[in-house]
């Protein structure tokens, strides 16, 4: 008596592997449809200019202030042109700095602002920041600046030893 194993094989033809392979490349999507994470945002043609986001101010000096406190201001602009305005992003430089806004369009001849603030404490001496912002009517920096007041030293001692106190 022979024992013979057999070995499963594929029974399709080379024809039917063949009408497989176009099907999957036809349904595989072309490269420049996949989005990725570096993707970017290509913006609609429009009629607008940079000009047409108008700010009331593009500086704004705090002077003086205390250590402690957010520093905040609002920037006001008005929309100059004849479609709406979309505020994209508001990039701060620095992390201390954090600009806030509502993404509204905002329509022809309407105001909008953008909100600033800046966090003071522990950070003594002048600053200037600077907030890039993009919108669909290009990109304008703002600025701010000022001096933050060193804070008050409490008129308490500080308790220095290493010896426990009771």
């Amino acid at each position: 008596m022979s024992c013979s194993v057999l070995l499963a094989q594929d029974k399709k033809s080379k024809k039917d592997k063949k009408k497989e392979n176009r099907q999957t490349e036809i349904s595989t999507p072309a490269p420049s449809s996949l989005t990725t994470s570096n993707a970017v945002a290509v913006p609609a043609a429009t009629s607008l200019n940079a000009d047409d986001l108008a700010f009331a101010d593009m500086v704004h000096d705090f002077g003086t202030v205390p250590e402690g406190p957010d520093a905040s201001f609002s920037f006001t602009f008005k929309n100059n042109g004849k479609e709406p305005i979309i505020i994209q992003k508001a990039q701060p430089s620095c992390g201390c700095t954090v600009p806030s806004f509502s993404g509204e369009p905002v329509p022809p001849g309407a105001t909008g602002k953008i909100d600033v603030s800046y966090h003071t404490k522990g950070r003594p001496n002048a600053f200037t920041k600077s907030i890039t912002v993009v919108s669909n009517a290009g990109t304008k920096v703002l600025t701010i600046k000022g001096n933050v007041e060193k804070a008050p030293v409490s008129s308490v001692p500080e308790n220095t030893s290493m010896m426990k106190t009771n």
